[in-house]
């Protein structure tokens, strides 16, 4: 009686430290990192560097990571109906049968998405540290941070190709100011409406959201 009177205390804050360490598991082992990079990116490209808000970006954001990890959300949820249906008394149970439930569907999302690359660079990397423990490159340990290597890897390749067309632009900008000699005024500020019509004329939101989303492997 005793041992199940402290029990549930101590499964009461592991509960609790779990949802706290929620915010943290979803920017680092989804599509977030990406995405909100590219879009932070892309508001730093066109020069309106508070429009949109950083709010909004992360709305953005969590809006479309939640779109892009549906496929691995319903693994979960079909692995989670019967855990939750057979260990809704035992508090403990319920925690590990979860953490297994939401832990295989989520690495084969990681590997799938991490470049071989970088998976080899953290098994070595893990071999190491680990003093010659067996470690596998689907190891937990590995492709989380050889996921988040690869996303902002791409992330970074997607937003050059993002900011060319908008160099050119101040580029052209910069030059037709300098030959009428109107060199006190800034390109930058000048550049900006033909950069928000160039974006909004290509459907750049829209099409980011879609190639940001549609790049993932479930």
């Amino acid at each position: 009686m005793n041992a199940d009177v402290l029990g549930r205390p101590l499964a009461t804050v592991l509960v609790l430290a779990l949802v706290g360490l929620l915010p943290f598991a979803f920017m680092a082992l989804t599509s977030f990192v990406k995405i909100a990079t590219v879009l932070s990116i892309v508001r730093g490209a066109i020069g309106a560097q508070s429009v949109p808000s950083s709010t909004v970006v992360i709305a953005l954001s969590a809006a479309l990571t939640l779109i892009a990890m549906a496929p691995v959300g319903v693994k979960i949820a079909e692995r989670l109906e019967p855990v939750l249906a057979r260990s809704l008394g035992d508090p403990s149970e319920l925690i590990a049968n979860t953490v297994d439930a939401v832990r295989e569907p989520l690495r084969s999302f990681l590997s799938s998405n991490a470049s071989a690359k970088e998976r080899e660079r953290f098994t070595n990397l893990a071999r190491k540290r680990a003093a010659g423990a067996e470690v596998a490159d689907t190891d937990l340990m590995v492709v989380v941070p050889a996921f988040l290597v690869t996303e902002l890897l791409e992330a970074f390749a997607l937003g050059f190709a993002i900011y060319l067309p908008f160099l050119v632009i101040d580029l052209v900008v910069a030059n037709v100011l300098l030959g009428l000699g109107m060199q006190t005024l800034n390109p930058t500020q000048i550049s900006l409406p033909f950069k928000l019509l160039l974006f909004v004329a290509a459907d750049g939101w829209g099409l980011l959201a879609e190639s940001l989303v549609n790049g993932y492997a479930s």
